[in-house]
C-alpha cells in the first residue's frame, strides 16, 4: 500500500481546501446558527456554494448526480471539508445524510431513489435516521429495538419513540429501524410531514454543527406501503453493516479536519505567544504537546487511508471499521484537548474557534458506537478466531 498522493489526489485536496478556505470559513460567524446547528437558509447558502463550485454531495455516484468519488478520494477531501465546521453542510457530506445516501444507493428501488434520493444528492432534500430509542429501547445494542412494525392491510403501522435523532426538524425524509411480528427488524422510508410523525422536541445537546439538531421523534400509528420497505423485509440489521462501516470511517474523515485546525490555531499561537522570557512552543511542555499532537494526527490519518483503501478493494471491513473509529476519536479528542491546553483562556472561549471544536467533538466517542462497544466487539471476533492482531497474517 502506498499512501503517497497522486496528481490527481493532490488537486483534489487542493481544490476542496481552497474551496473551505475562500467560501466557507468566511461565513463561520455567520449570525444565522444556533444552538441546534445552521439554519435552513444558510445551509442553502452554503450548498449554492458547493454547488457552483462542483462539490456538492461528490460522493455519489455520477448516475445520481455525483462525483463517484472512491472511499480513499473521500479520505482526502472530507478531511479538507471538515476543517471547517461548515464545510460538510455545504458539501452534503455530513451524518446522517452521508450515510443514508450511501445506503439508498446500495438498497433502494428505482422508484424510490426517484422520490427522496436524487433530491437528497441535488441538496433540496434532507433526511434523518431513527433508530436509537429511550430506555428500555435499542441504543449501542440495535437487538433492543422495541419500535414496531405490524402489518396492516397491504401495509404497515409504525408504532415507537425515537430520540438522538440528527437532523429531525426540518428534514424531509425519514429512514426508521422497527422491529416485525417475528422479531426481525425491517428499514421503512417515510416522508416527515406522514401523519402519524411527532417531532416532540429538540434535545439540547453539546454540539452546534449538525442542520436540524437531534430530535425526539414518536410513531404514533404511522402506515406505510408495502413499497416503503428499504431493501428487503427482515434485512434491518444486515442492512446496518451496509451503512455503518463506511459511515464510521467518514466521521473520521471530517472531525480529522477539525482536529488539524484546533491544531494548526495552537501551533500559530505557541509560536507567537511569549511567556517566561520565551516563546511559547519553545517551553519543553508545549512542544512535547505538539508533538503529541502531530503523531496523533498522522496515527488517525493513516488508519483512515488504510481501512479506505481496503473498502476500495471490495474488502469487509467490520472490524477494521471499529478499529478505525475507536483510533480516530480518541486520537482527534486528545489533539483538540491538548491545543485548548496550549491556548489557556483563549481555548476556552469565543476567542478562537477551538472552544467549538471541543465541545462539537466530544460527542464523537459515543455516536456510531462508543468506544467501549466497538472494543467488547473486537475482543470477541479476535478471541474467536474471527480476525487476527493487527501484523499478522
Amino acid at each position: 500500500m502506498d499512501f503517497t498522493l497522486s496528481p490527481s489526489q493532490q488537486a483534489l485536496q487542493s481544490e476542496v481546501r481552497g474551496f473551505i478556505a475562500e467560501q466557507i470559513i468566511p461565513l463561520e460567524q455567520d449570525a444565522r446558527q444556533g444552538a441546534h446547528g445552521p439554519s435552513e437558509a444558510l445551509r442553502k447558502e452554503l450548498v449554492e456554494r458547493a454547488r457552483k463550485a462542483d462539490l456538492l454531495t461528490p460522493h455519489a455516484s455520477r448516475d445520481m448526480g455525483g462525483r463517484g468519488w472512491t472511499h480513499l478520494e473521500k479520505a482526502i477531501a472530507f478531511e479538507e471539508a471538515g476543517y471547517s465546521h461548515l464545510g460538510p453542510t455545504a458539501m452534503n457530506i455530513h451524518a446522517p445524510d452521508e450515510g443514508n445516501i450511501h445506503l439508498l444507493e446500495a438498497v433502494a428501488t428505482p422508484a424510490q431513489k426517484e422520490r427522496w434520493l436524487r433530491p437528497m444528492v441535488q441538496g433540496h432534500l434532507r433526511s434523518c435516521f431513527a433508530m436509537t430509542e429511550p430506555a428500555p429501547g435499542a441504543g449501542a445494542d440495535p437487538s433492543m429495538l422495541n419500535t414496531t412494525a405490524t402489518k396492516d392491510g397491504d401495509g404497515y403501522l409504525i408504532r415507537g419513540t425515537k430520540w438522538f435523532i440528527t437532523g429531525a426538524e426540518g428534514a424531509g425524509v425519514v429512514i426508521i429501524m422497527a422491529r416485525m411480528d417475528d422479531g426481525s427488524a425491517t428499514r421503512f422510508l417515510s416522508d416527515m410531514n406522514a401523519p402519524g410523525i411527532v417531532l416532540e422536541r429538540t434535545m439540547d445537546a453539546m454540539d452546534a454543527c449538525f442542520v436540524g439538531g437531534h430530535g425526539v421523534l414518536r410513531f404514533d400509528g404511522l402506515r406505510v406501503s408495502a413499497d416503503a420497505v428499504l431493501g428487503e423485509l427482515g434485512k434491518g440489521f444486515r442492512y446496518a453493516q451496509v451503512r455503518l462501516a463506511p459511515a464510521r470511517l467518514t466521521h473520521c474523515m471530517r472531525w480529522l479536519g477539525q482536529a488539524r485546525r484546533a491544531h494548526d490555531i495552537a501551533l500559530a499561537y505557541a509560536r507567537q505567544r511569549e511567556a517566561f522570557g520565551q516563546v511559547l512552543g519553545h517551553h519543553q511542555g508545549v512542544g512535547f504537546m505538539l508533538a503529541d499532537n502531530d503523531m496523533d494526527l498522522q496515527t488517525a490519518r493513516l488508519h483512515i487511508w488504510h481501512t479506505a483503501w481496503m473498502l476500495d478493494q471490495g474488502q469487509r471491513c467490520n472490524f477494521e471499521s471499529s478499529r478505525a473509529k475507536v483510533v480516530c476519536s480518541e486520537a482527534q479528542w486528545r489533539v483538540v484537548d491538548r491545543s485548548v491546553q496550549i491556548l489557556g483562556g483563549q481555548g476556552v472561549t469565543g476567542e478562537t474557534v477551538v472552544s467549538r471544536i471541543f465541545t462539537d467533538m466530544r460527542a464523537f466517542r459515543i455516536y456510531d458506537g462508543p468506544s467501549e462497544v466497538h472494543r467488547h466487539s473486537m475482543g470477541k471476533k479476535m478471541l474467536a478466531g474471527q480476525h487476527h492482531a493487527a501484523g499478522q497474517s
